[in-house]
């Protein structure tokens, strides 16, 4: 949940509907260790991202959300979205720093989404090691989740560049010592089920974040979560 094209992303989420639930559900997540996206996939943070949006397009003079393709733009990826809107290559880490600055101010606005807290219980009673890769600012991770959600990860790793999280993904692995087959990458765009497979994992898509459904199965993923609450059946 993804700064700049991640926004984009939120925003048609919520603007066209949300979720298709034509693919199967599989049996339960059987893995080590998961690795999760936050914004979009943990948190719910589409409210503030659209305030936050507006502002950041106000200040760095790029394209506002044309409400009326939103349908078309959620199959889209990152530098897709970024090319349609005008934002040069060169300005997003100004506007990432922007946006995370913003959605600080306003975290405590911020809520995960219902049913997120009990499935991290359950997967940690489980044994499953919890983990996080996000573009989001460590601080805003630490005051939405709060310190006894926070204490169910062993690892977090925050301000990852919008193409920028496979760095932290392999830290992860290489701290938790856990090998790539008994991994799982969850997340809610395009650009997480393409670090998985650089990182030679498998990724579960959730259906209720930023890219459509349709786009992540496209994306060949082991996994598709249809509900929050699929994450523990």
């Amino acid at each position: 949940m993804e700064t700049c094209a991640a926004f984009f992303s939120c925003m048609l989420a919520r603007l066209t509907g949300s979720t298709d639930h034509s693919y199967a559900i599989e049996d339960h997540v059987n893995r080590k260790l998961i690795i999760f996206d936050f914004d979009g996939t943990l948190a719910d943070t589409f409210p503030c991202f659209v305030r936050v949006f507006d502002e950041a397009a106000a200040k760095y003079k790029f394209k506002p959300l044309d409400r009326a393709n939103a349908q078309a733009l959620r199959g889209l990826d990152a530098r897709q979205i970024m090319a349609l809107h005008d934002i040069p290559l060169w300005k997003t880490p100004a506007i990432a720093r922007f946006m995370r600055t913003r959605i600080g101010d306003e975290a405590h606005s911020i809520t995960l989404f219902a049913g997120v807290e009990a499935a991290l219980r359950t997967l940690k009673e489980r044994g499953v090691v919890l983990t996080i890769v996000t573009s989001n600012a460590r601080a805003n991770v630490q005051r939405i989740l709060g310190p006894e959600l926070l204490a169910l990860f062993d690892q977090v790793e925050c301000g990852a560049g919008l193409f920028g999280k496979l760095p932290k993904v392999r830290k992860v692995l290489a701290a938790t010592g856990i090998g790539a087959a008994d991994t799982l990458l969850i997340g809610d765009e395009i650009r997480d089920a393409r670090v998985a497979a650089e990182a030679g994992l498998d990724f579960g898509a959730v259906a209720w974040g930023f890219n459509h459904v349709d786009a992540l199965v496209a994306q060949g993923p082991e996994r598709v979560f249809h509900q929050v609450e699929d994450l523990v059946r």
